[in-house]
This record gives C-alpha cells, sequence and structure tokens, in this order.
C-alpha cells in the first residue's frame, strides 16, 4: 500500500485543491470582477501586482515573448493564484503568466483567489518554480536560505516539503558563499554549478572571480577546473634543476687521485659547482703517510 507524502512536496496540486472542494476560497469583493465559471475569476490585469518576495527574480525575454504571442491567440489557459492584500491582489503562483498577459495586451486574467501565511506563500512559489525548472541555481539557494532564516525551518525540512534530498538542499546553499561577481556569472549560465561548486574551495572573492571567467574564457570542463583548484590550494614544490653529471671525467679524476695517494678517492660535484674530495684511510699509520704525501705536495710548489 502506496504511503502518502505529507507536506508540500507532494506538488502544487496538494496545496491548491479544486475549487470546487475549497471551502476557504474568499470570494470577490471588487468591482471589476467577472465570474468565469469553473471557480475562476476574471479580473483586471491592473488589480494584480507580482510577489516582492517571489523567489523567481529573472524572466527570459524571449520565453516571455512566445508566451505573449500564444496569449493574444488562445487567452491565459491557466489561473493565477492571488491572494487579497489592502488595495490589490498579489501574486501567489503565474507571475509568468501575468508578465506575458500584459505584452499581449490582455485587459483581464482569470485567477483563483486564496488565503495562506507568508510562509506558504513563499513555499508555493518555490515549489512552482522549481517544478518548471523556472528558478536559477542562486534563486533557488536564497529561497531555501529565507525558508531556513526567516521561517526558522530545518534542511530536512525544506527538503521534505521541495521534494529534495537534503543533500541537494544543502550543496544549492553553499552556492551563496561565492562572491557576488561569481554568482552573477551563474545567473547569466556562463559558468555551471559544477564549477561554482569546485571553486568554493577558493576563500578569497577576487580569486574566485578570476578563475571563474578562466573557465568561461577557456570553455573549462568541470574536472579541469577541479584539477586547477587542486594545484591553486596544494602548489607543487620546485625541484631544484639538476645539472647533468659527466660522470666519466670524475670517474677519471677519482682514478688519477688514487694512483697518486694510493687508496680509495670519491669526488662528490654538486651542480653548483662546489663539492668535496672524500679520501679513505684504514689505520692511523695509512692516514699519518696521506698527510705527508699531502704536506709534501705543498713544500713542492
Amino acid at each position: 500500500m502506496a504511503v502518502k507524502r505529507s507536506g508540500l512536496g507532494k506538488g502544487l496540486d496538494s496545496l491548491i485543491p479544486d475549487t470546487k472542494m475549497e471551502k476557504k476560497m474568499i470570494k470577490p469583493v471588487v468591482k471589476e470582477e467577472t465570474t468565469a465559471g469553473n471557480g475562476q475569476t476574471m479580473m483586471k490585469i491592473n488589480d494584480v501586482e507580482p510577489n516582492r518576495d517571489q523567489p523567481r527574480k529573472h524572466f527570459e525575454e524571449d520565453a516571455l515573448l512566445e508566451l505573449a504571442d500564444s496569449i493574444k491567440q488562445f487567452g491565459v489557459l491557466q489561473p493565477l493564484i492571488v491572494q487579497k492584500r489592502k488595495d490589490y491582489y498579489e501574486i501567489i503562483a503565474g507571475e509568468r503568466r501575468w508578465r506575458a498577459a500584459k505584452l499581449a495586451g490582455v485587459k483581464e486574467v482569470p485567477v483563483i483567489v486564496k488565503e495562506y501565511t507568508d510562509q506558504e506563500i513563499l513555499e508555493i512559489s518555490l515549489i512552482e518554480n522549481i517544478q518548471r525548472e523556472n528558478l536559477n541555481p542562486i534563486e533557488e539557494a536564497m529561497a531555501f536560505k529565507k525558508l531556513i532564516n526567516e521561517f526558522k525551518l530545518k534542511q530536512d525540512e525544506v527538503a521534505e516539503r521541495v521534494s529534495k534530498s537534503r543533500t541537494a538542499v544543502t550543496n544549492s546553499m553553499r552556492l551563496l558563499k561565492l562572491g557576488e561577481k561569481v554568482q552573477q556569472m551563474i545567473i547569466d549560465d556562463m559558468i555551471s554549478t559544477g564549477h561554482a561548486r569546485a571553486l568554493l574551495a577558493i576563500d578569497d572573492a577576487e580569486q574566485q572571480y578570476l578563475l571563474a571567467t578562466k573557465i568561461f574564457d577557456e570553455k573549462l570542463s568541470v574536472r579541469e577546473t577541479e584539477k586547477l583548484v587542486k594545484d591553486i590550494k596544494n602548489p607543487k614544490k620546485e625541484q631544484p634543476k639538476k645539472e647533468v653529471k659527466n660522470s666519466f671525467i670524475y670517474e677519471d679524476l677519482e682514478e688519477r687521485m688514487k694512483s697518486v695517494i694510493g687508496t680509495k678517492v670519491h669526488v662528490n660535484h654538486k651542480p653548483n659547482g662546489k663539492g668535496k674530495i672524500e679520501i679513505e684511510y684504514y689505520s692511523d699509520t695509512e692516514l699519518e703517510r696521506i698527510f705527508e704525501l699531502l704536506m709534501s705536495v705543498r713544500g713542492g710548489e
């Protein structure tokens, strides 16, 4: 038997029941409204205004124009969900349709009047946009943050309401730790969220932006970006360049000194041209002999 899920994660249909069954629906009170049937109300478009706190801030112009053309031909097919305010009706769901209707020159739009708390309004707007994939990653993250900060929800509660995993909500909100310039590049679709998550390892906002610009200009993949960030965080220590040792020269010198001194000699040559000569001896007597030999060479100068 299927278990019924509770909360707003069930989708908009569960939040906005069939108007025939809705008992709390507010009846229209303004003179300009006309009944459209099926529980909807026709309302002057100028009596309706967007919700200033709605998560979605960016609307693609081309998509709005396409919808406006459709509205000119067929009208607004899906009603807006609104709530009565002091002297206007505030949009809970359907701002995109409202904007397109204005572009189309429509004078009236179908609405359903509801009554919700501020928290429910935010959740409904968030769910509607997520279901339609209308929010960019930064808008989504800011909406999650608002639910947590203003309405004191926990991350797992937010995740349940929007039908996402807690990890997805956490990763989304982490994007807000990026600098404003990088966030704008995400909004403008210049870099992906995969690139953005890699940049979170960089603390400095200006360095984040420089790297984000490099990602965009050079069309770096997420994997290339991760490697670039890793190299910046853990730079490799430059190894001193070793000079190629002409071993046969030093071996020849060792043999020639050995023939003179009569014991093993090792030349330890360093790349900077310095080094040391090691002379082996096996007894005090042999040490004294080597010493006298070297002194005799000095005395013969």
